[in-house]
């Protein structure tokens, strides 16, 4: 049996099944069940869920992503399989199949297809991340790339991470800080990421923010949340002895209920916000290296 049919390239006079073909055809079979599959049935339970422009835009790429993966996996799945099946010694003596020579059509074609996979995934995910998410919820750094139009006014919360504990300080009522993040809904906000020792990272899970905090560092990151409710917020670089414990819970609620919150908080705890340092993009605290 010649290479060219055993790929279902030749031999149409010779009564040789035609392989390639009819991979072609298990695959096509095994792709028009299972693609929809991904799409309907798994991809609504693909986290982060849709309760930010962020999360939004990172669940549409895991689905996507998903979804393109599943044909070439089932590609390689069905080949295998249809080589294990077909070719496989039958007799007692093991005998050598016939030498293979390459064949430039499926090298040709695997190329092809790999080539506009990999182009057209970076062009989408550059569109996603310069696009409405701001950056799809990671840090920026000081001087983020995208931002969001200075015509929505974006809301400064600043996240200080510190072994093991975040706080979360608010400039735009007096500087005021507090041990619970609180954000409107249908509101940009504007996250400044930063620690106090070591290195940590901030993660608000559902949200699909995620930014690591670094000593002396100002790491922004945005968000627009389009629902209310309670989400997590964990550490997710290991930072110490008590890392795992390093976590709470936030709120997205009303642009109506978080000013309420916010005006008494300030008010609340007006008696130590004189007594924190001025706000700034970063702290050091003294004795800079902590105990």
């Amino acid at each position: 049996m010649s290479a060219s049919t055993a790929t279902g390239g030749g031999g149409g006079g010779s009564g040789e099944p035609r392989h390639g073909v009819r991979i072609l055809c298990l695959w096509a079979v095994f792709t028009v069940i299972v693609v929809p599959l991904i799409i309907w049935v798994v991809g609504p339970h693909i986290p982060p869920f849709d309760r930010s422009v962020q999360s939004s835009d990172q669940h549409n790429v895991n689905v996507v992503l998903l979804t393109l993966a599943v044909p070439i996996v089932g590609m390689i799945w069905v080949f295998f399989g249809y080589s294990i099946a077909v070719f496989r010694n039958r007799g007692d003596e093991v005998v050598d199949g016939p030498p293979l020579a390459g064949e430039p059509r499926i090298q040709i074609t695997w190329l092809a297809v790999t080539t506009v996979l990999v182009l057209g995934l970076a062009t989408y995910g550059t569109v996603g991340l310069l696009g409405k998410s701001k950056g799809a919820g990671g840090g920026q750094g000081p001087s983020p790339l995208s931002r969001p139009a200075a015509s929505t006014h974006p809301l400064q919360i600043q996240v200080i991470g510190q072994q093991w504990l975040w706080t979360f300080r608010y400039p735009s009522y007096g500087g005021v800080e507090t041990a619970q993040l609180v954000v409107p809904v249908h509101r940009w906000i504007e996250f400044h990421v930063t620690s106090l020792d070591v290195i940590h990272s901030f993660w608000a899970i559902e949200l699909g923010v995620k930014a690591d905090a670094v000593p002396g560092n100002d790491n922004v990151a945005f968000l627009n949340a389009t629902k209310t409710g309670t989400f997590q917020v964990r550490c997710a670089e290991l930072c110490g002895l008590w890392h795992g414990h390093m976590n709470s819970f936030g709120k997205v609620v009303s642009p109506t209920a978080f000013a309420s919150w916010a005006v008494a908080r300030e008010q609340q705890y007006a008696a130590i916000t004189k007594d924190l340092p001025p706000y700034s993009t970063v702290y050091y605290p003294q004795p800079i290296r902590r105990g």
